[in-house]
């Protein structure tokens, strides 16, 4: 444990505290139970809370009916927010979340909130490639360093909701 170690230095507990980023109090209340009972002392604790609803399986369930899309669910969009995923959760454990809880869950099984990109499903990536390399350079010579056009660095304003998908790694995803 990385608490016994530093205690064994010179450091006081604010500067623990700071390199295992806990607070003072924690500190002191964990070398107070070191020094009573030795490291055993700091190993008794049990879990904090209530033991979880959804059992080891029943996430890695999740995370597959996940993958499958909300749309398995009648959603018209493949997007995931954390009310759909609260009624999948409903649905198929029988089990009930409040969307606030099911964002944790979700963080839990290495899920992201994401932003979908606002593009046409028509859109032509070898032709956009094109007009950046040829037709852009020919309209900056155009009109010089006064006209520059300023992109818009706005974004999209709150027309895209949020979704939620797997963190990291490549997607098939929108």
């Amino acid at each position: 444990m990385a608490a016994v170690r530093l205690f064994t230095t010179d450091l006081n507990n604010s500067e623990i505290g700071r390199r295992l980023k806990i607070c003072d109090q924690t500190v002191s209340r964990w070398r107070a139970q070191y020094r009573a009972g030795g490291e055993s002392a700091l190993r008794k604790a049990g879990r904090a809370g209530r033991k979880p609803l959804l059992s080891t399986a029943d996430q890695k369930r999740l995370v597959e009916l996940l993958e499958k899309g909300p749309e398995r669910l009648g959603y018209e969009t493949p997007l995931w927010t954390c009310d759909r995923v609260a009624h999948l959760i409903a649905q198929e454990f029988d089990v009930s979340y409040h969307a606030g809880h099911v964002w944790k869950i979700l963080r839990q099984l290495n899920w992201s909130v994401q932003r979908p990109a606002g593009r046409a499903l028509e859109r032509d990536e070898a032709a956009i490639r094109r007009w950046k390399s040829e037709r852009w350079p020919e309209i900056k010579k155009m009109y010089g360093p006064a006209h520059r056009v300023k992109e818009n660095r706005r974004g999209l304003g709150n027309s895209l909701q949020k979704c939620i998908r797997p963190t990291g790694g490549a997607s098939s995803w929108p």
